[in-house]
């Protein structure tokens, strides 16, 4: 970049898919535009790479796997017609497995009928149960889908029309529904099911949204109807394919990106947006300023004393892992193939589980989990995903081996002692849960890579390794993420915008932040 060239309609700091895409868009509408990214490579959390030295063909994903987001929300890929560009995504048949430490599993169908026909092998009530309960979680979603698509500090008319229609066709659900999503997910499950498999298959599927005995998270049950309607795929080739297939995307719209140039300072000059200074000492000139970042960062990043105290605090204290608990990550490298053969064979039709994603754990298991993770503490209890992303792709390692991706859903964010006194410890705590599962995944290991909470935090620059940023609650929703006053599209420096996953609708991979963003930048250009 030349002290010509510095100067562009948009500067948008963080190279992740929703920077990205927010670029593609402000591009594509002829906008100048420049994408800063403090890493070697766009992605953020939506990367992949070889990033264990002993496996150096075993392809690994240090966050983000699954696409089902994306799913629900396919607007961004289409409208950017990423296939063009290589981006291209397959469906997992069966998505989620629940496995029992009994040896039982229950898949989650691709239909609630799918589920709950796995279900009445347990309990015929309980399926009679799901059922209902999936009444509720339809009309829910229903209503839910439409206002997350759009920007909530506009007047969304059409969408708004749209919920309202599904909560008019379901009126006479009204109560249920509103006590179901305001209570505790946990309580909502014990209440309904009778059998433990069908209770930990349930808790261990909200679970991965976070606490399950918190009030109001009765809205994790959208993982369901999710799941249902929408399936589960994964991006052929591994993650990085969507993020590479956004950074061509842009460049062909003429687009610029630069890599390795952390931002030291967004430039705010008399309440207005002015660029970003580089901590090379460069400076960047924009008419606007897209943070795709973490807010918190974001706004500490402003011109001391463009922002007030009020502000920096509010959004500061905005809950990132409020809960003390953090998924860790535990990546192998194998030699060989894993297989799950105890549960295949109790299971009546012969169901491979290779290509799954499966859950361990009990409903005691994820209470347990995310308790002591509160407390500092690693639970006994194993409460995990895990999968082999290299059965579903297997170019993703050498022929006949595979990568095994381990995902505890809740670990302490600061504990006792310390990540650096106990990482190596759990990390093979992990491995040795899994195994218990997982044929082969202790015989074949060539490598591992474990990352914890605060180590995500300093590679991606996201406050306490949040990996939505901003936790995920209905307090924590439309304008009110990241928090009052800063979830619109304005914000106390004009021209200056947030993008990432802390605001509406948060995380997941989909670039409808990103998407929103743009869409608020153009209006303030056109202004």
């Amino acid at each position: 970049m030349t002290a010509a060239k510095n100067e562009y309609d948009v500067a948008i700091v963080g190279g992740g898919h929703n920077g990205l895409a927010a670029a593609c868009y402000l591009a594509e509408a002829g906008n100048r535009v420049l994408v800063i990214e403090a890493r070697e490579k766009v992605g953020g959390m939506a990367s992949s790479g070889y990033l264990i030295p002993e496996a150096p063909q075993h392809l690994i994903h240090p966050c983000a796997l699954d696409l089902m987001s994306l799913r629900v929300h396919p607007m961004m890929p289409q409208e950017l017609q990423l296939e063009r560009y290589g981006f291209r995504q397959v469906e997992m048949s069966p998505g989620y497995v629940y496995l029992h430490p009994d040896g039982s599993s229950l898949v989650f169908g691709r239909s609630a009928a799918q589920t709950a026909a796995e279900i009445r092998r347990f309990s015929a009530r309980d399926a009679d149960e799901f059922m209902s309960l999936m009444k509720l979680v339809d009309a829910f979603i229903d209503v839910a889908i439409p206002m997350m698509r759009v920007d909530p500090a506009q007047r969304n008319l059409g969408a708004k029309w749209q919920a309202f229609r599904a909560m008019f066709k379901n009126r006479a659900l009204k109560p249920e529904l509103m006590a179901l999503i305001g209570s505790p997910a946990y309580t909502s499950i014990m209440e309904r099911f009778e059998h433990p498999v069908t209770q930990s298959a349930l808790c261990c599927l909200l679970g991965a949204a976070g606490p399950i005995a918190g009030e109001a998270t009765g809205i994790y049950f959208a993982l369901l109807g999710f799941i249902h309607r929408f399936g589960l795929g994964r991006a052929v080739g591994g993650m990085q394919t969507l993020s590479n297939a956004l950074a061509a995307r842009l460049r062909e719209l003429g687009g610029e990106i630069i890599l390795d140039a952390p931002v030291a300072e967004i430039l705010a000059q008399d309440g207005v947006a002015r660029g970003v200074r580089l901590k090379s000492g460069a400076v960047v000139k924009a008419r606007a300023v897209i943070a795709s970042i973490h807010p918190k960062m974001a706004l500490e990043m402003v011109t001391p004393g463009a922002l007030d105290r009020r502000t920096l605090t509010r959004v500061a204290l905005a809950p990132a892992n409020g809960h003390g608990a953090s998924p860790l990550k535990v990546d192998v490298a194998l030699s060989g193939q894993v297989g799950y053969s105890r549960h295949e064979a109790m299971r009546p039709d012969g169901l491979s589980l290779r290509k799954s994603v499966l859950l361990i754990g009990t409903a005691d298991a994820v209470l347990d989990n995310f308790r002591a993770a509160a407390r500092g503490e690693v639970s006994p209890l194993p409460y995990m995903w895990i999968t082999a992303p290299s059965a579903v792709d297997p170019g993703q390692a050498p022929p006949g081996q595979d990568v095994a991706y381990l995902y505890p859903v809740a670990m302490p964010v600061e504990p006792r002692n310390g990540w650096d006194a106990i990482r190596a410890g759990v990390g093979q705590q992990v491995i040795d849960h899994a195994s218990r599962y997982m044929d082969g995944l202790k015989e074949y290991e060539i490598g591992r890579r474990i990352e914890a909470a605060p180590d995500l935090a300093e590679r991606l620059n996201v406050h306490r390794g949040c990996v939505v940023h901003i936790d995920t609650s209905p307090a924590r929703s439309a304008l009110m993420r990241p928090a009052a006053g800063l979830g619109g599209d304005t914000l106390p420096v004009a021209g200056l915008f947030l993008g990432g996953a802390g605001v509406h609708p948060g995380g997941g991979i989909n670039g409808l932040p990103g998407r929103i963003a743009a869409r608020r930048v153009s209006r303030y250009l056109a202004r």
